[in-house]
């Protein structure tokens, strides 16, 4: 019967909707948790040790290389899925067109923009070059102390974006 096909079809897309929104929150949680992490616990206590800057840089750079090898992977995952799920929603011509959705979704695409932008700095600062000069003691005290630096404020940055970010994602998703 025509009504039991329309049901069927309705809870097979809902449940689709649920599992890809299940995937993009299991990314995000990795993504913001693991950049939380990293920034407001790690990063501060490695401070408070006694560690040399260059151990502490050091064993940053291994941990950050640690991450992004879920990092990464989840953060494309959440691109794809944000993506996917905004295309669902663009397709409605009503939301296009001066809705507060419309700009929050504008705003929170140029926010991922923004934090994939960061995050590539991030990556290309931290290079394998730089941690062998760091290893091989080949850089001097202010070339480490602007590095650290720089890493601290690439750091706050992304964990920043990311917590806005989702802000903007439970404001979407709560139709605002």
């Amino acid at each position: 019967s025509r009504v039991k096909y329309t049901i069927k079809i309705k809870c097979h897309m809902a449940m689709e909707q649920a599992i890809l929104t299940w995937i993009h929150l299991i990314s995000a949680s990795i993504w913001v948790g693991g950049s939380l992490f990293l920034g407001v616990v790690l990063a501060p206590m490695l401070r408070r040790m006694t560690m040399s800057i260059e151990e502490r840089l050091e064993f940053m750079i291994k941990v950050g290389k640690k991450f992004n090898k879920i990092a990464l992977p989840s953060l494309i995952i959440l691109i794809g899925t944000g993506l996917y799920q905004s295309h669902l929603v663009l397709n409605k011509q009503e939301i296009l067109f001066d809705t507060t959705y419309r700009q929050i979704l504008v705003i929170k695409i140029l926010l991922v923009i923004a934090l994939i932008i960061t995050f590539a700095v991030h990556i290309r600062t931290f290079n394998n070059n730089i941690e062998r000069k760091i290893v091989a003691k080949e850089m001097t005290d202010n070339q480490l102390k602007k590095l650290n630096k720089k890493g601290m404020i690439l750091g706050e940055v992304t964990v920043t974006l990311s917590i806005i970010i989702l802000l903007l994602a439970a404001m979407l998703d709560a139709g605002i």
